[in-house]
């Protein structure tokens, strides 16, 4: 007759009368009971827990302690296990880690993927792992599926990494496993016991109605009760894939089992089996180790190359990964700590660990097969009887009230003494009308709200957030060096010289002074590496810069190295030095299919400013030759102009010959947008600063460019070609035809008179002078011209027209062409006077009248004979121009012919033209 016969009937008893009959209810409530019946009369005794509860912390110690089994078996991935041992260099609480850069056999794109597994000292999975590392003589075994395993189970839209919600989540994108996950999966049973509870979220219901009843409970009860939880969730969830998951991680989970218990030998009897209480009441047939089933196959993993780690934790992470209510891993660490102490209770700690104080233990006896114990029905009086309550703590709860006001007025609140005494008694109330005899850490937590919170937070910390503190904190892990992979051990070897903690998770200020002590160039060569890397705020500069050609001679650093361990740690899965991992990052940005050539060019600027030689960078740069030369679109042209103007600069100055890939880029480059020119004016997708610089590309590498063997007449040709209808692309194509000889400035300068004087054309014009602001870059010759053209307009157009475009140009100078404006000041500094005196009488250069060219006058002094006198140089150029003539023999002669006097008395604007050429 099963144990829980009374209590089977009693619930089909008050389904019958409930529901008026037999029903599904009724199948509901005796499954649960047999559940429960089934979990307890197995061989293997199956200890259910919920993660980071408090009350399965204190009955596994308990269980520990009297039991003492040989083997534990614990729901924990099983490619984990060689990290237990590191625990003992951390600092509580941390998460192991299992992490692959580069999947394979998962879908493209999916990578980099990260499982993390996060450990409290308040947990009962700790507790059995500090008992089993510690103990002598006894096993712990991981039997749950393998970090590869719990991505191949995953749904492939599950499979992909999703950012990260917080910015304070230690544990980023990484995918959380937890042992017992005791939620229920509902929707509206939730709801329905949220609000019957009268609660506002489910941590705050799971510690009303099953931490503090369970917590101070004999072993049988806790179980029993445990497992009859999980089965209520698991009979009232909707299935689907995630059931099908569970369902496969209990197969796996009992076939390894089966497998150690076949292999090692040992007693069922003197083993124990860790799991969540939704795993506990499985209805697979592998369950227990009578099954009957076919044997399970385990698939195989995947050719995935997996590292392993321990990452720092904290309560906050937890609960966002998890989906806890804020606080609530907190207050369940408090919880934790405060019955183990009224309980007498010295919790399992690894000897050696930091952040603990060293404890006697008493010795342990040697562990011995436990009779079979009688299972009785203790799950029928812990239902029909009320829990007991704890009285108030009056002492508590005024320390509580007390402090939370000395907290309040250090963060700018005004509180009193009269708030706390509101405190206590909101307190007391919300905790009446909740039912509960004693406020909970929730309910002191809500009255602080309600008496102290005002219409604005005077901190960065809301009273909620004190309350938390107050009662726990986000307490946040460190792994210790020792655990460390050898690149975060190299970083921190390293910034050593620096007299940094690195343990300090505050914000640290380093000073470094490179020219009195050339020892912290290594340093400082590290942490701008480490900027590289490392997330926005981690590594800052203050004071200092890393450019091509500089080398600064001090630095002033903000350093949250502390903060950022887990950055650091992840650093160390992807190579053993910051410069390999470097040196693979820019690898593998080049080689994305979203490259272009100016990511190309940037990955050369970083490699020679931070790993140094010329091989990589050589290897980046016929990369980037590569990507220009595949490109069909000219949208990041200006990146490309601004970054291989600045490397070809560099390597004049520093090395005696180019690269290859140098002279190789600017011939495929001037080909390249010679080529795409023509399209570049007429399409409309293609913006004006893009086509600018394309110009400016041609044009300041044309003497480079035709040195190398390229053409000039293919310039010439896609500017014959080019053929705009936009305004600004136009004013661009004349600026080139100028640049090129098609178009003398004159003709240039009369155009724009002509639109000037157009009534049609005078609402487009400021697009026009867009054009030449941007025709600066691939012309720069033409900045007094741009200066003349924009005075005329801001003279002659209508305040209509000019108002509103004055702030197009002014956004467009600011946003696209910054370079450009100091340009046109210092033209223009040299175009209008420099004092308001000279302002009144002061006249336009372009306003001028012509002033007429005197008679000319027969050459004679000193060079005219000596240009006469040796007549070589004179005939090569003549004969090198295709001009013949002859020479007079003396420089009197040369004064005296009437031929030519004549010629220039009678035509003297040309003299004139080429005396105003010289001089202006």
């Amino acid at each position: 007759m099963s144990t829980f016969a009374a209590l089977r009937e009693q619930l089909l008893d008050a389904a019958t009368a409930f529901a008026g009959g037999p029903d599904a209810l009724s199948e509901i409530l005796a499954g649960l009971v047999d559940d429960v019946d089934r979990a307890l009369h197995e061989e293997l005794e199956i200890f259910p827990v919920c993660h980071h509860s408090p009350a399965s912390a204190l009955a596994m110690t308990r269980r520990l302690r009297d039991r003492q089994p040989k083997v534990v078996y614990l729901e924990l991935c099983e490619d984990l296990r060689p990290l237990l041992e590191e625990l003992r260099n951390c600092r509580l609480p941390v998460a192991l880690q299992a992490f692959a850069t580069e999947p394979e056999g998962f879908p493209p794109g999916s990578g980099p993927l990260s499982v993390v597994a996060p450990l409290t000292e308040a947990s009962a999975e700790y507790q059995a792992i500090a008992y089993a590392l510690d103990t002598p003589g006894v096993e712990l075994v991981l039997v749950d599926r393998s970090a590869d395993h719990v991505f191949q189970w995953l749904p492939r839209e599950e499979a992909e990494p999703v950012a990260a919600e917080r910015d304070g989540d230690l544990h980023g994108d990484a995918v959380g496993v937890e042992v017992g996950d005791l939620r229920p999966r509902f929707a509206e049973l939730e709801e329905h016991l949220l609000r019957h509870g009268k609660v506002r979220h489910w941590s705050e219901w799971w510690d009303q109605y099953v931490e503090q009843p369970l917590a101070g409970a004999d072993y049988d009860t806790y179980r029993q009760a445990m497992a009859l939880i999980g089965s209520l969730f698991r009979r009232l969830g909707p299935g689907g894939e995630r059931l099908a998951g569970d369902e496969e991680r209990e197969r796996h989970m009992w076939t390894r089992i089966r497998e150690h218990l076949a292999v090692s030998g040992a007693d069922p009897a003197t083993c124990l089996y860790v799991c969540g209480a939704f795993h506990a009441v499985s209805t697979v047939p592998e369950f227990g180790l009578a099954a009957d089933a076919p044997a399970y196959t385990i698939t195989p993993p995947t050719a995935t190359r997996w590292l392993y780690g321990l990452i720092p934790s904290s309560h906050s992470a937890i609960e966002a990964q998890f989906g806890l209510a804020q606080g609530s891993v907190s207050i369940a660490a408090a919880t934790w700590a405060k019955a183990a102490t009224r309980g007498g209770l010295t919790p399992y700690r690894l000897r050696g660990q930091r952040g603990t104080r060293s404890r006697t233990v008493s010795p342990v006896r040697a562990a011995v097969p436990a009779p079979a114990e009688q299972v009785t029905d203790r799950l029928s009086g812990f239902l029909a009887t009320p829990p007991a309550l704890d009285d108030l703590d009056e002492a508590e709860l005024r320390g509580w009230c007390v402090d939370i006001v000395r907290l309040a007025r250090r963060n700018g609140y005004l509180a009193s003494t009269a708030d706390a005494i509101a405190v206590f008694e909101t307190s007391i109330l919300l905790a009446g009308l909740r039912n509960r005899a004693r406020p909970t850490p929730y309910d002191f937590q809500d009255a602080a709200v309600t008496c102290i919170e005002k219409d604005v937070v005077p901190g960065r910390r809301d009273i909620r957030r004190l309350c938390e503190i107050l009662l726990g904190g986000d307490r946040i892990g460190e792994v210790g060096y020792e655990a460390l992979p050898p690149l975060a051990r190299d970083v921190y070897d390293r910034l050593e010289p620096l007299g940094l903690d690195p343990g300090r998770r505050t914000q640290q200020r380093a000073l470094l002074d490179l020219r009195a002590d050339p020892g912290l160039v290594p340093c400082s060569d590290l942490l701008w590496i480490l900027r590289q890397l490392l997330p926005e705020g981690a590594v800052r500069p203050i004071m200092g810069a890393r450019r091509l050609g500089e080398r600064p001679i001090q630095e002033s650093w903000d350093l949250a190295i502390g903060r950022h361990q887990r950055s650091i740690v992840e650093l160390g899965y992807e190579g053993v030095t910051v410069e390999q991992v470097l040196e693979q990052r820019l690898r593998r940005k080049v080689r994305e299919p979203q490259a272009g050539a100016g990511v190309a060019l940037a990955a050369v600027e970083d490699a020679i400013l931070y790993l140094g030689g010329r091989r990589f960078a050589d290897e980046l740069g016929n990369r980037a030759v590569e990507l220009l030369a595949a490109e069909r679109t000219v949208d990041d042209a200006p990146e490309v102009l601004r970054r291989i103007r600045r490397l070809l600069a560099y390597y004049r100055a520093t090395q005696p010959d180019l690269p290859a890939w140098c002279e190789a880029f600017v011939t495929a480059g001037y080909a390249h947008y010679c080529t795409l020119l023509p399209t570049a004016f007429v399409d409309e997708d293609t913006g004006v600063r893009q086509v600018g610089a394309m110009l400016g590309f041609l044009f300041s590498m044309e003497s480079l460019a035709l040195s190398l063997g390229c053409d000039r007449a293919q310039l010439e040709l896609a500017v014959r070609q080019a053929h705009p209808q936009e305004p600004a692309k136009t004013a661009l194509l004349w600026a080139a035809q100028t640049q090129l000889g098609l178009l003398s400035q004159a003709r240039l300068r009369a155009r724009c008179d002509e639109l000037l004087a157009n009534p049609l054309v005078i609402p487009s014009f400021p697009l026009y002078l867009s054009g030449f602001v941007q025709a600066l870059e691939p012309v720069p010759a033409l900045a007094p011209f741009v200066v003349e053209v924009l005075s005329k307009a801001f003279a002659r157009l209508p305040d209509e027209v000019l108002l509103p475009w004055l702030p197009t140009l002014i956004t467009t100078l600011r946003r696209h062409v910054p370079e450009l404006v100091p340009v046109l000041v210092r033209e223009a500094g040299r175009t209008f006077p420099a004092s308001l005196a000279e302002l009144d009488r002061w006249v336009a250069p372009w306003e001028r009248p012509a002033v007429p060219a005197g008679p000319a006058s027969a050459p004679s002094g000193p060079v005219a004979g000596l240009l006469a006198g040796h007549p070589r140089a004179c005939d090569a150029v003549a004969a090198l121009l295709g001009c013949a003539g002859e020479w007079p023999t003396t420089t009197a002669s040369v004064a005296a012919a009437p031929a030519v006097g004549g010629l220039l008395t009678r035509h003297p604007a040309t003299t004139g033209a080429v005396a105003a050429l010289l001089t202006g």
